[in-house]
């Protein structure tokens, strides 16, 4: 797949950051861009519309802004995925390795009823391990992942490798640098 011009455009690399060595994606200036940020949602509805998806579970932060757009724009309800006592009601919880350390998320324990059909939305796929965390979320609710869609992905950090189970899509693709 060729990367879409206006949307790896919109895109600003910072390098160094946020420590040195590491080039920075930052989509904030995709979201910004009103044509860029239209046809990244009119792009991911194309590829899902469809689908008949019950709900799109969005990863905080930047995962809420293109799952509540895209499942607006589908019809589908959004079920946000936040940091360890950020959610006000029941939750479940999965905690998963990061670099240096740990990290918990969870989701409400009543946001997926068996068997929906789950489309799983982030703004990045780098090494894997978040979204690898929430597929375990959605799963512990026994929903059913029809696929994973990022805005961004990190080919060379693999991330991609520990979500093999399921069909991925991503819109621009960043490789080598």
């Amino acid at each position: 797949m060729k990367n879409d011009r206006l949307l790896e455009g919109s895109i600003r690399s910072i390098p160094d950051f946020p420590k040195p060595g590491i080039l920075f994606r930052d989509v904030t200036t995709l979201i910004k861009n009103k044509p860029a940020f239209k046809k990244s949602i009119d792009l991911l509805a194309k590829k899902y519309k469809g689908m008949k998806i019950d709900k799109i579970v969005g990863v905080e932060a930047r995962g809420f802004i293109f799952g509540a757009a895209l499942a607006h724009k589908i019809g589908a309800g959004f079920v946000p995925v936040r940091k360890k006592g950020k959610l006000p009601y029941k939750t479940i919880a999965t905690t998963y390795k990061l670099e240096y350390g740990t990290d918990t998320l969870e989701i409400h324990k009543d946001s997926i009823i068996k068997n929906e059909k789950v489309l799983i939305i982030d703004d990045l796929l780098a090494t894997g391990g978040t979204v690898k965390a929430v597929v375990n979320l959605v799963k512990q609710l026994r929903g059913k992942i029809v696929g994973i869609g990022f805005v961004i992905e990190l080919v060379d950090l693999h991330g991609r490798d520990k979500l093999k189970d399921y069909p991925l899509y991503s819109l621009v693709k960043f490789c080598g640098e």
